[in-house]
């Protein structure tokens, strides 16, 4: 988030998200091919066919139990587990950080399983373009923009503030906010748009596990890109 006290621009916006974009272009295009590798498996190779009936059954059988613990493991676990190794955790904070991370993206794995499920039911579970394009539009500019992108900007805040909502309060202004918000959306929607398109594309209980793969990956792969410019400086 730019530190100057001058009022930010829509010049100031578009730099920030083209810098972005920019910078997570090449892991979304890797995070494509993974992400159609496993489509394609699972529509077209009977041999892959048993692997992701086996992971569709324990979906199934754990609910939201599974998709708390398995986006607890790969988007908050795993992840910080590099940030740590890759010294990124400040020294003195990796067990807070370490409990964040977990506590927080278990609590989004509920969250988006129950968007994957309540998409489920309004639009249909089928795999045709108006159903995929449907659900990718209340994905990315309806719960994105309004809920997910905001809320995920106050906790990591929270986090970096060393958990003070007061260090919080004064870091954000409302246009501040608004632009951290509207920056980090228009930059990782390079990678999720067709991220979420080819996960619309699988049956509903292999949509959590193929998301927690990508998640995994973009994480992994944007935190890869900040110890590069770090190292850079």
């Amino acid at each position: 988030m730019p530190k100057s006290n001058r009022p930010f621009s829509f010049a100031d916006l578009r730099a920030a998200s083209l810098r972005s974009a920019r910078a997570n272009l090449v892991p979304g295009i890797v995070l494509w091919v993974i992400g159609l590798a496993v489509v394609l498996a699972y529509y077209f190779s009977e041999g892959a066919r048993d692997g992701f009936v086996s992971i569709a059954e324990a979906k199934e059988n754990w609910g939201f139990l599974y998709s708390a613990v398995a986006t607890a493991i790969f988007g908050g676990l795993i992840p910080f587990l590099y940030l740590w190794a890759s010294g990124k955790i400040p020294a003195g904070k990796e067990v807070s950080h370490g409990l964040f991370f977990v506590i927080f993206w278990s609590t989004r794995g509920v969250e988006v399983d129950a968007l994957y499920r309540l998409q489920a039911w309004l639009f249909g579970n089928d795999a045709e373009i108006g159903t995929i394009v449907t659900k990718v539009v209340v994905d990315q500019f309806v719960y994105c923009p309004f809920w997910s992108a905001p809320l995920t900007a106050i906790f990591y805040a929270w986090k970096d503030e060393d958990f003070s909502w007061r260090r919080v309060r004064k870091r954000f202004t409302r246009r501040s906010f608004t632009f951290e918000v509207a920056s980090v959306l228009l930059s990782v929607w390079v990678v999720w748009i067709p991220g979420t398109a080819i996960i619309y594309s699988l049956p509903l209980m292999l949509q959590i596990p193929l998301f927690n793969l990508v998640l995994c990956f973009f994480v992994l792969m944007i935190s890869a890109l900040g110890t590069e410019d770090k190292s850079q400086d």
